[in-house]
């Protein structure tokens, strides 16, 4: 199976002047540092008590030392925010004997007290993962890029065309659909699996993390007929709470267009005959992941012929509340019509657009075709 790119996080450094690189890097050293953001959020503290008296409470309020606390609910573990709020609770007290009581409002001492709660259930939060806020939304959004990642897909041989779409439900960051794809060098074959997790969010998005290591390893080392069935055996390992998903797993050999065509619980896939100039739903089901031990996958066999198409997808993109699923899928192939006379490249892109642009779940769709 053909290496799939390496991490693309990393690549965005190359593409920046050096000078930007290293003050990024410089920043999140200091963002690491506990200690120095301790005393950098105190010194801005205690700089807005002093210019509270200095230029008047009307310039610079007291209650602006909310801003050096929160940050520090984001930066700081309970501890270093348990020695920031007694520099807070200096600096308002300072500020109310220079001043007098009545200079520094009540609502500002309540605003305070909220913003504390608030930091340190952030900070909090925080900590149960053992790192500052930076480093934890640096963290998922290198688990987001990695997922996404994992879906690149390997460069085609002459003739073939591929396009994908993967869509977050309400344009989160994260969500259950993904693809993993691998390309053998004996046989020419390309392999793909387009999976939907259950759920929906960061939680789906942790899930979907996990199982496209797993079956992206799975892909070219188990045979395209066992590949399901080891897929299901993975997933009830796991013994997740909502461990479930479904899959559609296709295995194209790129001399000959012969593929295999397996599903379990996923959508039909359709395949455009160019002979007919019709598409054709695969019949073609099976058992969701992770639901049932022992179960078996019939894979249909079809070939792919110069002109032909297919067009894989998941539930996010053809379910219409209350209506059967049916007549989603029915939407989609009639959209689907519209991209013959002009070709199938960009046909993911408009088919999204055209059936599913803002649907309450997250969608996934793959075109393939030969040309």
């Amino acid at each position: 199976m053909a290496t799939l790119p390496k991490f693309a996080g990393r690549r965005r450094d190359r593409g920046q002047p050096r000078p930007v690189v290293r003050l990024t890097r410089y920043w999140s050293r200091l963002l690491g540092d506990e200690r120095a953001m301790l005393a950098l959020l105190a010194l801005a503290v205690a700089a807005i008590g002093a210019l509270a008296v200095a230029v008047g409470p009307g310039t610079v309020p007291p209650v602006s030392v909310v801003l050096p606390l929160l940050a520090g609910g984001l930066v700081l573990r309970r501890r270093a925010l348990g020695r920031l709020l007694v520099v807070v609770a200096g600096s308002l007290a300072y500020d109310m004997v220079r001043l007098g009581l009545a200079e520094v409002r009540v609502g500002a001492l309540v605003t305070v007290l909220g913003t504390s709660f608030f930091a340190g259930e952030l900070s909090r939060g925080h900590e149960r993962l053992g790192m500052s806020g930076p480093r934890t939304e640096s963290m998922l959004l290198d688990l987001r890029d990695q997922l996404r990642t994992q879906g690149e897909l390997p460069a085609l041989p002459a003739g073939w065309g591929i396009d994908v779409v993967l869509r977050s439900a309400g344009g989160a960051q994260f969500g259950g659909d993904f693809l993993v794809s691998g390309l053998n060098a004996e046989p020419r074959r390309l392999e793909l699996a387009l999976v939907d997790v259950s759920g929906k969010g960061l939680d789906a998005g942790t899930r979907a993390l996990l199982l496209s290591g797993a079956l992206g390893g799975l892909l070219g080392a188990v045979p395209p007929a066992q590949f399901l069935a080891a897929a299901n055996s993975y997933l009830l390992r796991q013994d997740w709470a909502e461990g479930f998903a479904t899959a559609a797993h296709l295995a194209v050999n790129l001399e000959t267009g012969e593929y295999l065509l397996e599903s379990a619980g996923h959508p039909p896939a359709a395949h455009f005959s160019a002979g007919s100039g019709r598409w054709r739903l695969a019949d073609v089901s099976g058992t969701a992941l992770g639901l049932l031990d022992e179960v078996s996958y019939v894979a249909e066999g079809g070939t792919l012929r110069p002109g032909d198409a297919l067009l894989l997808y998941t539930d996010g993109m053809v379910e219409i509340p209350g209506r059967d699923l049916s007549v989603g899928i029915d939407k989609l192939l009639g959209e689907a019509e519209h991209l013959v006379p002009r070709g199938f490249a960009g046909g993911a892109q408009r088919l999204v657009a055209a059936v599913a642009p803002a649907a309450p779940d997250d969608r996934a769709l793959v075109l393939l075709w030969r040309s």
